[in-house]
């Protein structure tokens, strides 16, 4: 396999870049990184854009919602603007994949709600290719609560979308819902663009299921990756063609760019990221 190249999710420093978008990207470039996953771009793509030339940074994939009405975060529920809006903004930005984060629990516990899923990001992937982008859906943990066919809720809706839909595996959310990450990697194979790089202490139990406090995401036991429990190393080896290696945290341990620089050095130092 051909290495990915290393990319940070710029929800891990919501805060400094909301305070301060250009020094936050400097930051970043200081440490080695070339590119980014911008979040919650739409409303501000022409700062991001300009921010990302000053430093030096690419952002070829980023997050919006494009199958929800709103999108939930740890930090309150963002609006979903119409779907042409997202992908204006992304091109403005440079970003080449759309990539929706979060699809609430209940809508992956029926068959007939992750054929609905599919069906709408397969509509999403004709409209964006209007704007010659790409779509692509991002794992929490709920997609694996339920099971279809024989196999898991997230892997029906791979099956059900078109070649053309990319995957951005998180690797952390997939161990906490049960797979066996490195196997469910290589199952996936040509079709996953990307993995979320992150590490900790799995909850005891899947913090995504219908009815749970998804305030538990505030209070994760997240790691400098090699110190907690995702299998990092197997699991990127085994992917067949990822493009990026997007480090992120749901809740940084401690200094936020400090630990970004970790797991930058984790990539490098175990031949995972080039």
């Amino acid at each position: 396999m051909s290495l990915p190249t290393p990319s940070v999710q710029l929800y891990t420093l919501a805060d400094q870049f909301s305070a301060d978008p250009q020094g936050s990207l400097d930051r970043l470039a200081a440490i080695g990184l070339r590119n980014v996953e911008a979040f919650d771009f739409v409303r501000r793509p022409a700062e991001i854009r300009a921010a990302l030339d000053a430093s030096g940074l690419a952002s070829p994939t980023g997050h919006a919602p494009l199958l929800s009405d709103e999108l939930w975060t740890p930090d309150g529920s963002i609006p979903t603007p119409a779907p042409e809006a997202v992908f204006e903004a992304a091109a403005e930005i440079g970003i080449r994949t759309v990539i929706d984060p979060f699809v609430a629990a209940d809508r992956w516990l029926t068959a007939d709600g992750v054929a609905d899923i599919a069906e709408r990001m397969n509509a999403a992937a004709d409209l964006a290719a209007i704007y010659g982008l790409q779509v692509g859906y991002h794992n929490h943990a709920q997609e694996f609560l339920a099971d279809v066919d024989g196999r898991s809720a997230f892997e029906h809706f791979v099956a059900l979308t078109d070649e053309r839909v990319a995957i951005e595996l998180d690797l952390f959310w997939a161990l906490t819902g049960g797979q066996d990450v490195p196997a469910l990697v290589s199952r996936l194979g040509s079709r996953l663009l990307a993995v979320h790089v992150k590490d900790g202490i799995v909850p005891s139990e899947n913090p995504f299921a219908p009815g749970a406090d998804l305030g538990v995401t505030r209070t994760l036991d997240q790691r400098h990756p090699g110190d907690g429990q995702v299998p990092l190393v197997e699991a990127i080896r085994a992917a067949e063609s990822v493009r990026w290696a997007v480090i992120e945290y749901d809740r940084a341990p401690g200094d936020v760019f400090d630990d970004v620089a970790a797991s930058y050095a984790f990539l490098l130092e175990n031949g995972l990221a080039a």
